[in-house]
This record gives structure tokens, C-alpha cells and sequence, in this order.
């Protein structure tokens, strides 16, 4: 499967005319000329505004959007008591994909729950909700070491705060929040932006990272090991502040996006932009727009270049094994290995297993992504032909029900089962959650599900996103995602009305590229440049873009 929802694909459509509006102020910040010395020099633009105008894209979705039902979700705010209780309900919409019968922090902390906790940072405020503002501290020597790594972030923050090009947006995020989010929130406030923030993973948020934002009066209501009903609240309270309406909208996985469209829905057709950044969360924004249920512009970050072809390729190529490891301590050499979908997110693991000596699969619906992974050297089988054999299951799809409770009855003693996609639909946990099956918690993140007969199944992260709910990501990548969401923000903030309908837009090539340009530095890359007379032979400008929007970027693993 590929990491592309959807029955049909998402194509690029090319801006026909060119389009003379006002300067566009992220556009600004993204003309650059690349001097001999390869110093990167902010200009001017020279060029139309249309040329850094997004592109709308098609959306060839024939499944409406399925909401969770009112009654379950939106109703209702959950007692202390409820919120809780080890029972749960069930759903297979990736919207209820946060619940944890059995989850738990691995913070020194009491078990006390940061909602009954009064909590008041250095400068008398209490807008927030984490699990202990003391450690704000350690949570800011995890962001100052962030920093170090995402040099082309800070590069943008020094180089657009003098214009404060976010001034006066409100902007409500749901991402997870490590010390390299921080560094991205920090960005925003320090262009002008006000932010409320909360977590899209129960597992992800580093405890001592999300005080330290809180200290410094970023309002975050997010900590490890949330219930369901925190997850949902934690939203809400997010959102749901007297005398502050969000304009913006920052999300990973479309929670956020969900709940303002259904819970304030009055207060959806004020938000100016929406920035999404995952492939699940891309899937529903289109089918709100087929379904002529999108009354905002967003901006599609999940299928930039910048984003999948190096955050979810390179990315998961090394935490793959991190997350592993620290859970598992599994040894790969000779380990036999599927991973179902061969998108960026399969390639990037594939090509880690490969290379450490495991004997990899790979399951697909695509003809061209199995072609792919035949000419890379993996054998495309289907989950049940081998199933019996496999030590290792990792599914990175953004699909549902990819490996389901009869597959995993079949598995063999000792399997590890684990998700690389967004959220937990992947694997039929729910299924497990029954009397003949027992629970047992190892350690953090790490589950035994035996079977009557004393067969045990290792699931990691109940079935969450492995890298961040069980180990880190490396920053330097981050420093990519994030750099292309501060400009996605800018760019919709600012853009003159008009240009952006209510649909969803690709990002502007010529941003991919300055994005790409800020982190060269790291590497004393040297680009070459274009003499008047290549320009003219290629029809191109000397400053970019270089590559047409259709053009497919094509990386090795």
C-alpha cells in the first residue's frame, strides 16, 4: 500500500495563467540568489507572485468523509471519573484512535492527573496544562540542543522577525511536542504569531518540553500518556478560550481540524488557513473539499518535496531502528521482516532493515510501488503468504485493518508487531481487547498479548506511530518539516484575498526549493549557477524554480 489515501491519486494541476496580484510576503522570504561562495542572499522578487502561488491539486476521492458520530465524541464532556476509567470505546475512525486502556508515564511524577493539578509558571499565569511546570528548565536545554541541528529555522526566524510577517494570527497547533516542535513555536511567536498548542499523539509529548513552552506563556495543554478523553479535551481547551478566536490552524492528522469543523462551526469560517502535514489528515481535508464542506484554503504539507521526500523517507529510515531497538532489543540480522506499503514511509524502512541483514517483504496495492520495490530487491508477497514465518510486522500505510486479528492469531510465538503510519488503525488492536487474550505490560510502550495456549505477540505503542511514541527522530530532518510549515503559515496568512479558494493547494515550488536551500549550509554544499545563456537555453530563471510542478523527484533508498 502506499502512503497516498484514497481510490484514486492525487495529481498536481499546473497553474494555467499567470495571476498579477499584491506581493506575496512569503514569497519574499523566499527569493533568494545563490552567490559563487554559495552564501544564500535574500532579494527581492523579480519575478510574478503567481509563480509562488500554490497549486490547487485534484482530488479524485469517492468515499465521503465519516465523522464519528456525534453522540460519541462531541456531546459530551467526560466526569473525572470517566475520564479515568480503564474501559474505552472502540472506533475506526482515526479520529477515536487515541484511546489507552493501559497507558501510563514514565515521569517520576504521582499519578495525580494534570487536570486536577493548580499549576501557576514564573510570571503568574495558569493557561496551560502539562504534568509539572518545574521541569520547564530541562525541557529548555532539550530545545536549546534542538536549536544546534535546525540552523535554517533560526536562519528564517532572524531574517523575518524584524517584519513580524505572522502579526496578529492566532494560530491553534496539534502536533507532537518534542523539543524540535518547540523550536517551529518559538519561530512563530517570535514573528508575531499567538499560539495555543496541544499534542496529536498520547505518547509523543515530552513532558519537560511542553512546561518550558508554558513558562515562557505559549499556552499548551498536552502531556505523555493522555487518556482519550485528555486527548479531547486537551483540544478543546485549545480552542475554547473567552475572547480568543484562532485564525489559523496548524495540524498533524486532521483531530484538530475536526473538531473546530464540528464542535465551532461558526468559528471554522473565520480560520483563514489550515497547514496539514499528514497523510491522514491530508485525506479528510480533501474529502471535506469533494464534499463542498471545506470553507477555508489549506495548504497540503504532507506531499511537498521537502516533507515526503525527506522527512518520511529519511526520517524513518533511521528511527526505524531506534524504535525498535529501545523496545525490543531485537537483533535484525536474519530477522524475516514485512513491511506493508512501499510509499516513502516503506521505503525508508526497507531500506534500514536491508541494510542491517534482515530478509525483508513488502506488501502492496499499487503496481507501480511494487514495481518499485521488486527493482530494489524485495520480494512483493501478500501478508498471508508468509504470515507464519515473518518475526516483524511494520505497517506504514494510512490505511485501516492492514493486519487484522486472524493474521495475527497465525502469528508465531515472539512476533513483533508494530505501526510506522499516523494513528492506530493499522492494526486491529480492538480486536485484541478480548477475555481469552491477556495484556502484560513489559515496559514502556512494549505489551504482551498472550493467547490461551501461551503464544505471546509483542505490540509496540499499541499500535501508535513507533519513532515518536517509543524513540526521537532526528532533528536535522525536523528542521526541513518544520521550516515548510512557518512558510506554509506565512504564505496563507498573508496571501491576497483571492488567491487561495476554498480547496486544497500543494506548496509553491520555488518554496520547496528555498527550504531545500536553507539546510545546504550544514553541508558546505556549493550550488552551481546558471550563465544567462543556460537560462535562456532551459527557459528558466537563474533564481528558480527549477523543476516544473509535475516533476516526480525520484531518491534512492
Amino acid at each position: 500500500m502506499s502512503d497516498t489515501l484514497g481510490d484514486g491519486k492525487l495529481e498536481l494541476k499546473q497553474a494555467s495563467k499567470e495571476v498579477k496580484e499584491s506581493e506575496n510576503v512569503a514569497e519574499k522570504y523566499s527569493a533568494m540568489t545563490v552567490s559563487k561562495n554559495s552564501e544564500i542572499v535574500m532579494g527581492e522578487l523579480s519575478v510574478s507572485s503567481a509563480a509562488f502561488s500554490a497549486v490547487p491539486t485534484h482530488k479524485p476521492v469517492k468515499k465521503q468523509i465519516q465523522f464519528v458520530e456525534d453522540k460519541q465524541e462531541f456531546s459530551r464532556f467526560p466526569t473525572k471519573a470517566g475520564r479515568r476509567s480503564l474501559s474505552r470505546s472502540i472506533s475506526q475512525s482515526s479520529t477515536d484512535s487515541y484511546s489507552s486502556a493501559a497507558s501510563y508515564t514514565d515521569s517520576s511524577d504521582d499519578e495525580t492527573s494534570p487536570r486536577d493539578k493548580i499549576q501557576v509558571n514564573s510570571k503568574g499565569t495558569n493557561d496551560f496544562c502539562v504534568k509539572n511546570i518545574k521541569h520547564a528548565e530541562f525541557g529548555r536545554r532539550e530545545i536549546e540542543i534542538a536549536e544546534q541541528d535546525m540552523s535554517a529555522l533560526i536562519s528564517l526566524r532572524k531574517r523575518a522577525q524584524g517584519e513580524k510577517p505572522l502579526a496578529g494570527a492566532k494560530i491553534v497547533g496539534c502536533t507532537h511536542i518534542t523539543a524540535q516542535t518547540a523550536v517551529l513555536i518559538e519561530t512563530l511567536v517570535a514573528l508575531g504569531a499567538q499560539c495555543r498548542w496541544t499534542a496529536c499523539n498520547i505518547y509523543s509529548t515530552q513532558n519537560e518540553v511542553a512546561a518550558a513552552l508554558s513558562e515562557i506563556g505559549v499556552a499548551v495543554f498536552a502531556w505523555k500518556g493522555e487518556s482519550e478523553d485528555d486527548f479531547w479535551w486537551c483540544i478543546n481547551k485549545c480552542i475554547n478560550m473567552e475572547g480568543w478566536q484562532p485564525n489559523m490552524i496548524i495540524d498533524d492528522g486532521g483531530d484538530l481540524t475536526h473538531w473546530v469543523y464540528k464542535k465551532y462551526p461558526n468559528g471554522f469560517k473565520k480560520i483563514r488557513g489550515i497547514v496539514e502535514e499528514s497523510v491522514t489528515g491530508v485525506h479528510r481535508l480533501y474529502q471535506l473539499s469533494k464534499a463542498g464542506k471545506l470553507c477555508v484554503p489549506a495548504m497540503n504539507v504532507n506531499d511537498s518535496v521537502t516533507k515526503q521526500k525527506f522527512d518520511n523517507l529519511y526520517c524513518c529510515r533511521e528511527s526505524i531502528l531506534d524504535g525498535l531497538k529501545r523496545t525490543t532489543d531485537v537483533m535484525f540480522g536474519g530477522k524475516q521482516v514485512v513491511v506493508c506499503g512501499y510509499g516513502e514511509v516503506g521505503k525508508g524502512c526497507t531500506a534500514a532493515l536491508k541494510a542491517m541483514g534482515s530478509i525483508v517483504y513488502v506488501t502492496e496495492i499499487d503496481p507501480i510501488c511494487s514495481l518499485q520495490a521488486c527493482m530494489d530487491g524485495f520480494r512483493v508477497v501478500k501478508l498471508n503468504e508468509v504470515i507464519r514465518q515473518v518475526d516483524i510486522i511494520i505497517t506504514c500505510t494510512g490505511n485501516k485493518n492492514v493486519v487484522t486479528r486472524d493474521q495475527l492469531d497465525r502469528m508465531k510465538n515472539g512476533s513483533i508487531v508494530c505501526n510506522m503510519g499516523h494513528s492506530n488503525t493499522e492494526i486491529d488492536v480492538a480486536s485484541l481487547r478480548t477475555p481469552e487474550l491477556t495484556w502484560e505490560r513489559v515496559r514502556s510502550q512494549v505489551d504482551h498479548v498472550i493467547w490461551p495456549d501461551g503464544k505471546r505477540v509483542i505490540l509496540l505503542a499499541e499500535g501508535r506511530l513507533l519513532n515518536l511514541s517509543c524513540s526521537t527522530v532526528p532533528t536535522f530532518v525536523l528542521s526541513i518539516t518544520a521550516t515548510t510549515q512557518a512558510l506554509a503559515l506565512i504564505e496563507l496568512y498573508n496571501a491576497p484575498e483571492g488567491r487561495y479558494k476554498q480547496d486544497v493547494y500543494l506548496l509553491p515550488k520555488k518554496m520547496d526549493e528555498y527550504v531545500a536551500s536553507l539546510h545546504l549550509p550544514t553541508f558546505d554544499a556549493h550550488l552551481t549557477e546558471l550563465s544567462d545563456e543556460q537560462a535562456k537555453y532551459l527557459g528558466l530563471n537563474k533564481n528558480g524554480p527549477f523543476k516544473p510542478n509535475y516533476y516526480r523527484y525520484t531518491f534512492p533508498c
